[in-house]
């Protein structure tokens, strides 16, 4: 494995630091040059990545900031895999490590998520054709009669309880001012692939000890997709979700990845396989009943999605 530091700025030593500035290739030094257009392949945690790294060939490990990053070929496609670690703040840092550091031309994030759709079960995939930040907030002042926003907030949609939902601002290359939105869109080239390998993939019903779903999974494309950092188990709150922004998968990543990719406008998609309800189960919380399926399909999925890929 190469290990490499981003740089950190010197202070208090003036001779290397002229001598830094005058040497491009000092500047350089702990940067990762590795030349090679590929597609960064993200989970959210190990077991997801496991079943795909099982298949890379050619691997090569770097570790940066702690990150470890394996690139080589997968189904045909040079790619970068790694994990985002859990959360929008991690996946957000790791995206763009990834960014600056390899020579990354598209984002394919990869692993399993809560359903929010009722009309969906455990073990359906969903392909969002757009991701908003359920959790950018301003948690308002309770007054008589209500609650009382702040006015320089933009509030796309209706409120729960005293959590009312903002849009973010972003700034992106060749903008001339920030941008405020909700929405991250998926690009639609990607999208296009995704259906193409949705109709090619069988998907798992039994888990490897034989338990198995009632309902054969299936993969839907398009609809939305939602992020924050928070794990949710909570019936009222999964309702929430669905009527107010028609979501039909919620998780703790992709739309930080969409945020990012955007941003530095690279494409984007997420594959996400429900593993559990978000709360909408009659009993307790499936995740670790079927974590292991879910990661799996959402693999299978991937790779017939990079198959599909056009050159």
């Amino acid at each position: 494995m190469v290990t490499l530091r981003t740089r950190k700025p010197i202070v208090g030593l003036p001779i290397i630091a002229l001598l830094w500035a005058a040497s491009p290739s000092l500047a350089m030094a702990h940067e990762l040059q590795d030349g090679v257009p590929r597609i960064a392949v993200v989970s959210a945690f190990a077991p997801e990545l496991a079943v795909l790294k099982e298949d890379l060939e050619g691997a090569t490990a770097y570790s940066l900031n702690g990150v470890e990053f394996s690139v080589g070929t997968l189904q045909g496609r040079d790619v970068a895999l790694f994990l985002s670690g859990i959360s929008v703040v991690n996946a957000a840092m790791t995206t763009q490590l990834a960014l600056d550091h390899f020579g990354i031309e598209r984002i394919v994030f990869s692993g399993i998520a809560g359903g929010v759709d009722p009309a969906l079960g455990i073990g359906d995939i969903v392909i969002a054709d757009r991701w908003g930040q359920y959790l950018e907030l301003v948690f308002a002042r309770e007054v008589e009669g209500g609650w009382s926003t702040l006015p320089f907030f933009d509030y796309p949609y209706p409120n729960f309880g005293m959590m009312f939902p903002r849009s973010v601002t972003v700034q992106r290359t060749g903008a001339g001012a920030p941008e405020t939105r909700f929405w991250f869109p998926v690009d639609a080239t990607l999208l296009a692939a995704a259906r193409v390998a949705a109709a090619e993939v069988a998907l798992a019903r039994c888990t490897a000890d034989d338990t198995c779903l009632r309902l054969k999974p299936r993969i839907v494309v398009g609809g939305a997709g939602v992020s924050g950092s928070a794990f949710i188990d909570n019936a009222a709150f999964r309702e929430y979700a669905f009527e107010t922004f028609g979501a039909r998968v919620l998780d703790m990543e992709s739309a930080a990845v969409a945020h990012v990719a955007y941003a530095n406008d690279v494409p984007f998609i997420a594959i996400r396989s429900l593993s559990d309800l978000a709360g909408g189960g009659d009993g307790e919380n499936q995740l670790e009943v079927f974590l292991d399926l879910a990661a799996g399909n959402a693999a299978a999925v991937v790779k017939a999605f990079l198959r599909a890929l056009p050159e």
